[in-house]
């Protein structure tokens, strides 16, 4: 399964950013993005499926800061394959770490 992701930042709005996630999977699986964000809730922030890229995504608007990650696809945890910066945890895995600024 081909795996992608991105963490894109828009502008800021009343001092939050608009922050992308995505993952390249297939068609009917269950998408979350779980993080220190929004404590590390497997089924707060579901992904969208989008037909025209093969991506399931979410926007968040986060506030500045440093914040560790993982996708959860069909309840299996992953870290972010495209995310630059990676960090233990202390389940003996990586979580994925993203800057907001």
């Amino acid at each position: 399964m081909k795996q992608t992701s991105g963490s894109r930042k828009k502008p800021s709005v009343n001092g939050l950013r608009k922050v992308k996630f995505a993952l390249s999977a297939k068609p009917g699986c269950k998408v979350y993005v779980a993080g220190t964000f929004n404590d590390w809730s497997a089924t707060r922030n579901r992904m969208r499926f989008n037909k025209r890229n093969g991506n399931y995504a979410t926007t968040l608007s986060l506030p500045p800061g440093t914040y560790e990650y993982k996708f959860i696809l069909d309840d299996e945890w992953l870290v972010d394959p495209n995310c630059e910066s990676w960090v233990n945890n202390s389940f003996e895995t990586l979580n994925s770490v993203l800057t907001v600024s």
